[in-house]
C-alpha cells in the first residue's frame, strides 16, 4: 500500500470526525442553553426547569441520549487529533460511544420519536442528537475505523457504563419519582415491566457488541497497522 493512501484516509477521517465533534458539541451546548433560559428540553422525558436549574441539569445529563452524545463528542474529538488512536481506555470509550449512540438512534426512531413534534432550534437539536449523530458515528466507524480495536476485554469493560447508568436511573427515580424514559418509569408501569424493558435493551446491547466485534475483525484494517 502506498504511503499516500494512509495519508488520504487519515485526512478524511480527521475531517469527518471534526465535523461530527462540532455538530454534537454545538447541539449539546444549545440544549443546555435552552434548558437554562427557557426550560426547553428536546428529550422525551422532559427534564424541565420547573424544579430549579440544578435539578433540570441533573435530569438532562441523566438521559442515555445525552451521555451517549457526550461519549461520541469525546471519541470524535480524539480521532480528529489522531485518526489511528488506540489504548485500552480509549477502546472502551470508542465502543461505549458506538453502542450508546446506536441504541439511542434505534430506540428513538422506533419507540420514543414517533408522534413527537419539534420546531425551530428544538428541531435542529433533536435531529442532531437523535438522528445525525447515530448515523454519522456508525458510518464514520465503518469508513475509517480505526480497526482492529474491539478485543474481548474491551467488550466486557464497555458494559460498566450502561450498568452504572441503569443503577443510577432506578436509584434516582426511586428517590425523586422522575425517570428519563416512559419504558423505565417504575412508578407508572411497575418495577417488573421497567426491569423487563431495561433487560431487553441490555440484551440488544450485547448482541450489538457482538456484531461490532465481528465487523471489527472482518472489515479491512486501518491503513498503517
Amino acid at each position: 500500500m502506498s504511503t499516500s493512501t494512509p495519508t488520504r484516509t487519515g485526512t478524511a477521517s480527521r475531517a469527518w470526525h471534526a465535523c461530527l465533534a462540532v455538530l454534537v458539541g454545538a447541539a449539546l451546548v444549545v440544549q443546555v442553553v435552552l434548558l437554562v433560559r427557557a426550560g426547553t428540553d428536546v428529550n422525551p422525558g422532559a427534564a424541565s426547569a420547573d424544579a430549579g436549574t440544578g435539578t433540570a441539569l441533573v435530569r438532562l445529563f441523566s438521559y442515555f441520549t445525552i451521555q451517549s452524545n457526550v461519549l461520541v463528542l469525546a471519541a470524535a474529538a480524539s480521532l480528529t487529533l489522531r485518526p489511528d488512536r488506540d489504548g485500552p481506555a480509549w477502546r472502551v470509550l470508542r465502543l461505549d460511544a458506538l453502542l450508546g449512540i446506536t441504541i439511542t438512534g434505534v430506540v428513538y426512531a422506533t419507540v420514543l420519536g414517533p408522534g413527537l413534534q419539534h420546531s425551530g432550534v428544538d428541531w435542529w437539536v433533536n435531529a442532531a442528537v437523535h438522528y445525525v449523530s447515530p448515523v454519522a458515528s456508525v458510518l464514520g466507524w465503518l469508513l475509517f475505523g480505526p480497526r482492529p480495536r474491539l478485543d474481548r476485554r474491551t467488550l466486557v469493560l464497555a458494559f460498566a457504563w450502561p450498568l452504572a447508568w441503569v443503577a443510577w436511573t432506578f436509584a434516582h427515580g426511586a428517590a425523586t419519582g422522575w425517570y428519563p424514559y416512559p419504558f423505565l418509569d417504575a412508578s407508572a408501569i411497575g418495577v417488573p415491566a421497567a426491569l423487563a424493558g431495561t433487560g431487553a435493551v441490555l440484551v440488544a446491547g450485547v448482541v450489538l457488541a457482538g456484531v461490532l466485534r465481528l465487523l471489527d475483525t472482518r472489515l479491512p484494517r486501518s491503513p498503517g497497522r
